[in-house]
């Protein structure tokens, strides 16, 4: 009955909720596979993060191994409605062998990719620039060290190597991300050095090309460790991007906290044909707390859906707290994702275009505000019912019972 009602509301500012259902159900969102464990991996290595990566808390149950952050993702995606992806790292191999960055092949990550094979669903992948003794000065690809940069851009042809092989595997492409956290915490001397070194590291990189995946590069306004310069700005791969081909990974949290990143999608479409986007939540720097549905992430969508992005636009998410439920973290940002697309899909775009052509702008602030109140929460409630998934106090009860099947951990 509230799904019928809703039907009609929309259906009166010519929006059909059936289209939007159908369209929902077809965006696959890339689920990252840090959040389980807190950013810690599965290698023999000792070094801390770095690059201003720091996942804060203690909460139980964090996944130790494979086949504990498998299990948890399992349990995330079956309540989660719709079929997505998972955002895999290289520090993440399943393998009793112990390579180094440099040294890892395709038959480290099989098991991931035989059990994507039986979830139905796809995998995007990530060099790691971090958490390695040849990290620790927060410079890989732009060191002065020769030796350091070709070990890290030995490591990132192997990732797309890998990155390729799954997407070949598995029917679908696999988007192979490139983020470093190369910086200097103090003002440094000669910035265009190190961008030169950055620049030809990559050239030399991404050099052959591939098929089954697809390239991409991220920038970052600063980190821990490195306040003062970070070399791979956002002005740098934005002109990389552009020259070479390559997606441009817009990640919410990587830009100063007034800029309003949904506006930067339609300004870089013009020049690319495809987006990566990382969806996080910074809390006065690039805090990745988990995501609401809040006014960025709801402006996020509705660009996507306003400009016509979603056919062209890669949607992943980048948080991490530990301070709660890992499992309950993935399952509530994905589907506040979800939602806000839900809520971009639902709107009678053509109409509000049709006052902003006009320059009525006193319509489009009225249409604007009135549609506020339209009864989203019944279209997704029968998204979810279509899904299987829960909702309400019996998605919380689920949560729960999962939480403490895992917290002795």
């Amino acid at each position: 009955m509230g799904y019928e009602s809703a039907k009609e509301q929309f259906a009166d500012w010519g929006v059909h909720t059936e289209a939007a259902i159908d369209r929902l159900k077809d965006i696959p969102i890339s689920v990252h596979c840090w959040q389980g464990d807190d950013v810690v991996g599965f290698e023999n290595q000792t070094s801390s993060s770095g690059g201003g990566i720091q996942a804060t808390g203690n909460h139980p149950g964090r996944a130790r191994n494979p086949d504990e952050l498998r299990a948890d993702l399992e349990f995330a995606y079956s309540q989660i409605p719709g079929k997505h992806r998972l955002n895999l790292h290289a520090m993440y191999l399943d393998t009793e062998e112990t390579p180094d960055r440099d040294e890892i092949e395709y038959r480290h990550f099989a098991p991931w990719v035989d059990w994507a094979k039986d979830q139905g669903i796809g995998l995007d992948f990530n060099p790691t620039f971090f958490a390695h003794a040849k990290a620790d000065d927060n410079l890989t690809l732009s060191h002065p060290d020769e030796g350091i940069r070709d070990f890290w851009i030995e490591h990132g042809r192997r990732t797309r190597d890998i990155a390729s092989k799954m997407g070949e595997e598995l029917g679908s492409p696999s988007v192979n991300n490139i983020w470093v956290p190369d910086g200097y915490k103090d003002i440094p001397v000669d910035r265009m050095a190190a961008r030169a070194r950055l620049e030809a590291s990559l050239d030399s990189m991404l050099l052959q090309a591939k098929d089954n995946m697809l390239d991409a590069v991220e920038s970052k306004l600063f980190g821990i460790g490195v306040e003062a310069c970070t070399v791979g700005s956002h002005e740098f791969y934005l002109g990389y991007a552009i020259r070479k081909g390559t997606l441009l990974c817009l990640d919410m949290g990587h830009f100063h906290p007034t800029e309003n990143i949904a506006d930067k999608l339609s300004a870089v479409s013009l020049s690319m044909p495809e987006i990566l986007l990382h969806v996080s939540r910074p809390m006065r720097w690039d805090s990745d707390h988990v995501i609401l549905l809040n006014d960025d992430i709801l402006a996020m969508a509705h660009e996507l859906v306003s400009a016509d992005l979603l056919g062209r636009t890669h949607i992943g998410l980048d948080f991490f707290d530990a301070t709660i439920s890992r499992t309950a973290a993935w399952v509530i940002g994905t589907r506040n994702m979800q939602k806000a697309l839900l809520q971009a899909l639902l709107k009678p775009w053509e109409t509000l275009r049709a006052a902003e052509d006009k320059l009525d702008f006193s319509a489009r602030l009225a249409l604007t505000e009135e549609l506020k109140d339209l009864p989203y929460g019944a279209v997704w409630a029968e998204f979810c019912a279509r899904n299987q998934v829960s909702i309400g106090a019996e998605l919380i009860a689920r949560l729960e019972a999962y939480q403490n099947s895992v917290a002795d951990r």
